[in-house]
């Protein structure tokens, strides 16, 4: 209950002090390139259910109908917009929204597409007992996992073998730590890596 309720405060002042920037993004995405503002995908949530997480489009449009991961950061797929949405995560500020509907939570383990939580294992599949999240240790750890899929022979493989492994590990250690305390470690880690 405190969680929820933490989430929809922080959320609701984060819309309310970022709407200058958020409106100047949305005019930066509209006129870098053709197609919409946003960008919304079904991903898995809670205890399975699905739901459209929200986003700045940083593809030009029907892009991820040639693959779900975006390999490195000049990926042609990319706007030149969204290479500096990306780079910053600037591009997930909209999942501000998501939060405040209850989809999802500030922290929690990244809500997956799913074609990949077909993959997972029973133990991997407590990730969904609780809400999925804007950040995570995953999101920190892996914040260059774009650069890392682009220097693989087959990033799809390598993310299925090795990147999702990993990071639903780290999924299971913030479902073994949560909390408050947890949460805002984690948003204070967050920050540290995206001004870093």
């Amino acid at each position: 209950m405190a969680k929820r309720i933490f989430d929809l405060v922080f959320s609701f002042i984060g819309l309310l002090v970022l709407l200058p920037l958020l409106l100047g993004l949305s005019l930066w995405v509209l006129l870098d390139s053709r197609g919409g503002i946003f960008y919304r995908q079904v991903r898995v949530g809670r205890y399975g259910k699905d739901f459209k997480l929200w986003k700045f489009r940083t593809m030009h449009p029907d892009a991820d109908k040639r693959g779900l991961l975006t390999v490195g950061g000049r990926d042609p797929r990319i706007t030149r917009a969204g290479y500096y949405l990306r780079k910053y995560k600037l591009d997930e500020l909209p999942q501000l929204l998501n939060v405040l509907a209850g989809h999802m939570s500030l922290v929690g383990p990244r809500p997956e597409v799913r074609k990949y939580v077909n993959m997972y294992t029973p133990q991997q599949m407590r990730v969904l007992e609780v809400r999925p999240g804007i950040t995570d240790y995953a999101s920190i750890e892996y914040s260059n996992e774009n650069e890392l899929l682009a220097q693989s022979a087959d990033p799809e493989r390598t993310y299925i073998q090795e990147v999702m492994p990993a990071k639903l590990a780290l999924n299971e250690k913030y479902i073994a730590e949560q909390g408050l305390v947890t949460d805002f470690r984690i948003i204070w880690r967050t920050v540290v890596k995206i001004v870093s």
